[in-house]
């Protein structure tokens, strides 16, 4: 709609001025673009570098022990030991006659049969002499419709094969099943509760037990309103959590793993003085005789009688007394008691043990802008004291010893603490240093990973599944896709197979068990 300017822009309607700012905004991004496109012709017809491609720094890499040297053998195609039960098929010879039989030679082949199958169950129905009717019950696993097999086979392409909902539903029909896109849609959604509330005590479990979280976010549409997914985990679980928001609010939310409480306890206390919360604020709640709050509801009442909610300072306090509350229910529920957590220093999950991911550090020098040779040289000189560095505290990680420690947190501050010359990297590096614990937190928690790679490789399989599908309608659909997700990650570090696991779960005819995976988790880390 194209408005025209009039004299005073106080004459224009709302429509009309949302119209004019949206035909502006428009025209402004359309400018920015062809200035961009203007400056880069323009450097290149002068001859000048155009704006510099930065690469991965490649620290991790780079810092690996070097490999023995072996001698070169050829490689070969390791023995085929198909998961079937293999069927052994004769085939004859057109031989002359006076030929002598040899044997057989094996050649294995592998194949796959994919056909539809209906059955229909005659159930016996009968009426017992008081006039109650008896039916026959359906054999285990049929729930529905559509049986457990094809149930399986939807939410392993859906969910692991990163499918879409349209190919799905044209896959099945091309194979003889007569299924609707809505009735696909109910397969993936309908009466998954248990998959969910398995996926909930996967996190419980790992929370309870693991030496070390490592946790992450990335971007999700849900409802038609970008969200963010947070992602925690470590090397045996994985889990997934779609949100509104990625505030420390947020994150310590998802530290309860599924409970609404709110504690003041000790931890509570200690989180609120550590964030500055003022001293007869903490009093005023320590002096109540309820300590535990049901629900959020109940808990903002009891904020608003104490008078939080009139208050007007900073930091504002009934965002850091629920912040408080959050973590003091996250402790009540032994959650996180000794555990390390490991991001990659955004500020919503610095709570507890926190740790810095070495990576992400390096990366801000790697990313810094150098304009003299001076400045590169500096910059180049504290990259290979960092990667050196960092080189050390992996090979501290695989033999640990106090002496070690002393002199690593030593060469620390020699390396943080020099001036360059360059202000920009010295600032930097000063900020680092202001992170000595967290990025030593491994001195003291040798089983703590350097870097975040972990949730970065997790979170992958996250925006495979919003790039292909784009985002979610419902909370049903929403918790349906994270909870999936992440059990079946959960499976790939339990060395599970997810086909196996589904088939357990829908008691598909001969399937072979497989445990609550909360139950894995648990035995990875229980104590000697």
């Amino acid at each position: 709609m194209d408005v025209p300017l009039p004299p005073h822009l106080s004459e224009l309607s709302r429509p009309a001025l949302e119209a004019l700012l949206v035909r502006l905004s428009g025209e402004v991004a359309t400018l920015q673009q062809t200035v961009s496109e203007l400056r880069e012709e323009n450097a290149r017809l002068k001859g000048l570098k155009g704006r510099p491609t930065i690469k991965p720094s490649g620290m991790d890499k780079a810092t690996e022990p070097p490999k023995p040297i072996k001698m070169q053998k050829r490689r070969f195609r390791g023995k085929v030991t198909p998961r079937v039960i293999i069927e052994d098929h004769v085939v004859k010879a057109a031989v002359p006659e006076g030929s002598r039989f040899k044997g057989h030679e094996p050649f294995l082949v592998q194949d796959l049969v994919i056909s539809a199958r209906a059955t229909c169950y005659q159930r016996e129905r009968w009426i017992t002499p008081d006039g109650q009717t008896i039916l026959a019950p359906l054999p285990e696993g049929i729930d529905g419709h559509f049986g457990p097999e094809l149930r399986r086979f939807v939410l392993m392409q859906y969910h692991q094969g990163q499918s879409t909902l349209p190919r799905l539903a044209a896959l099945l029909r091309s194979v003889g099943v007569s299924i609707s896109k809505r009735q696909l849609h109910r397969l993936l959604t309908d009466k998954q509760e248990s998959f969910v509330a398995e996926a909930q005590d996967v996190l419980r479990a790992g929370l309870e037990t693991s030496p070390y979280v490592s946790v992450d976010d990335t971007g999700a549409r849900h409802a038609g309103k970008n969200g963010f997914c947070t992602q925690i985990g470590n090397d045996w679980f994985t889990w997934f959590g779609t949100r509104t928001s990625k505030s420390r609010l947020n994150f310590l939310d998802l530290l309860r793993a599924g409970h609404t409480d709110y504690v003041l306890n000790d931890a509570a206390y200690g989180y609120m003085r550590k964030h500055a919360l003022s001293a007869p604020l903490i009093a005023s709640l320590a002096a109540q005789p309820q300590t535990r709050f049901a629900d959020r509801d109940t808990w903002l009442a009891h904020l608003g009688r104490l008078g939080f909610t009139t208050l007007d300072v900073t930091p504002d306090p009934v965002r850091v007394a629920t912040e408080g509350a959050l973590w003091g229910s996250v402790q009540s529920h032994k959650f996180l008691c000794d555990a390390v957590v490991l991001s990659d220093d955004a500020g919503q999950f610095n709570v507890g043990r926190h740790a810095l991911c070495w990576v992400h550090a390096e990366r801000l020098v790697h990313k810094l802008d150098a304009f003299t040779d001076r400045h590169r040289a500096a910059q180049t000189r504290v990259r290979g004291l960092i990667w050196n560095f960092y080189g050390s505290l992996k090979a501290y990680r695989l033999k640990p010893s106090p002496r070690r420690a002393v002199a690593l947190r030593a060469r620390f501050d020699r390396i943080f603490l020099r001036r360059t010359g360059f202000v920009t990297l010295d600032r930097l590096l000063a900020r680092l240093h202001a992170n000595k614990a967290e990025l030593l937190m491994v001195l003291d928690r040798p089983e703590t990973p350097l870097h975040t790679n972990g949730s970065e490789n997790d979170i992958r399989c996250y925006v495979t599944r919003r790039k292909v599908s784009a985002g979610t309608r419902s909370d049903v659909g929403r918790d349906c896709r994270d909870a999936f997700l992440g059990l079946a990650k959960t499976c790939d570090k339990l060395g599970i197979a997810v086909w196996d696991y589904l088939g357990s779960r829908l008691k598909v005819a001969g399937h072979i068990i497989v445990q609550p995976l909360d139950r894995y988790v648990r035995g990875r880390f229980r104590p000697a």
